[in-house]
C-alpha cells in the first residue's frame, strides 16, 4: 500500500510542476490568479462579473492556496500566445491609442502591472463549470 508523503503544502509542489512547463510558470500563474481572487473578496460587491471567484471549495482561506489548488484540479490553465497573436494585440492597441483609447477606467494599477509583466509570457485562463446537469 502506498502512502502518501506528508509535505508542508497541500497539494504538493510536484503535482503542480506536472500541470505546467516550468516552475516559473507555476510561480506567474499562481501569482496572478491569487491577485483575481484576492480582488475577487476585496471588491466583492464592486467587481461582480469582472472577476471569476473562486473555483474549488477550499479548507484555507489564503488566496495562493486556492490558486494552487485550482491549478492542481485544472480549473486554472494558461496560454501562451504566438507571435501572430502577439502582433495583432498590438495592432489593436495601437489602433485604440489612435482612436483616443488610452486606458481601460475600469482597471487597476495592480492589475495593468500584472499584464504588463505577464503580457508576453502567458494568460490566465479560468475553466468555469456549467451547472446543467444533461
Amino acid at each position: 500500500m502506498a502512502t502518501k508523503r506528508m509535505t508542508l503544502m497541500d497539494p504538493p509542489v510536484e503535482e503542480l510542476l506536472d500541470k505546467v512547463d516550468s516552475k516559473f510558470t507555476l510561480v506567474t500563474l499562481g501569482a496572478k490568479r491569487a491577485r483575481e481572487i484576492n480582488s475577487y473578496y476585496q471588491g466583492l460587491g464592486d467587481v461582480l462579473g469582472r472577476v471569476v471567484p473562486p473555483q474549488v471549495t477550499s479548507v484555507s482561506g489564503k488566496p495562493l492556496s486556492i490558486a494552487f489548488e485550482e491549478v492542481a484540479q485544472s480549473k486554472v490553465t494558461y496560454h501562451r500566445p504566438d507571435a501572430e497573436e502577439l502582433a495583432a494585440e498590438a495592432a489593436a492597441v495601437a489602433d485604440a491609442e489612435s482612436m483616443g483609447f488610452l486606458s481601460d477606467p475600469f482597471s487597476s494599477t495592480e492589475a495593468a502591472d500584472v499584464i504588463g509583466i505577464l503580457g508576453e509570457t502567458a494568460a490566465v485562463e479560468v475553466v468555469e463549470e456549467s451547472d446543467d446537469a444533461s
